[in-house]
Parts: structure tokens; sequence; C-alpha cells
């Protein structure tokens, strides 16, 4: 598969499949009410690509938000004032 660039500024991506392939993503095209080949294709495509690019970008967040939580449980910052102030209401409020 090669790319191009274009002068207007879109790029042209080129591919070769078997007549099997091709026949058989035109007749998904014409059922799935695409206008052409290269509007499924490229819709396709887009599609697949956001799923991967979301699963890694999900995995990369998820990695840090637990970095960030068992770094704060592991080692914990000492209490401020207001919440030393707000432990004591509570203590006080118990009895």
């Amino acid at each position: 598969m090669s790319l191009t660039r274009t002068m207007t500024g879109k790029a042209r991506i080129d591919a070769r499949l078997s007549v099997e392939e091709k026949e058989f993503f035109e007749k998904a095209a014409i059922l799935g009410g695409f206008r052409s080949l290269t509007e499924f294709i490229l819709r396709s495509a887009k599609k697949t690509a956001e799923e991967i690019v979301n699963k890694h970008e999900l995995v990369i967040a998820s990695k840090r938000d637990s970095e960030v939580f068992f770094s704060a449980i592991l080692n914990p910052e000492q209490p401020n004032e207001k919440l030393i102030a707000a432990a004591n209401k509570f203590k006080k409020s118990e009895k």
C-alpha cells in the first residue's frame, strides 16, 4: 500500500487486493447502503482506527490513574488544617 499527497492537501492511498476481496467489499458496500466502495472502505477503516486509538488511550489513562492512586495510597500527604478540623469536629459529634 502506498500513500501519495496531492496539491489540494489531500492524500491518496493505493492498495492492491484480489478480485474476490474487491467483489466482497463491493457487495458489503451495496448492502450497507454506502454510495461507493471508497466510502465503505474509508468509513470502515476510520471506525476501526478510532476503536484502536480509543482502546490504547484508555489503557494509557488507566495506567496513569493507577499510578496516581497507588502513589497517593503509598505516599500520603500530611493532613492540612481543614482536614484536621473536620476530623476533630466529627470526633466531637460522635460523643
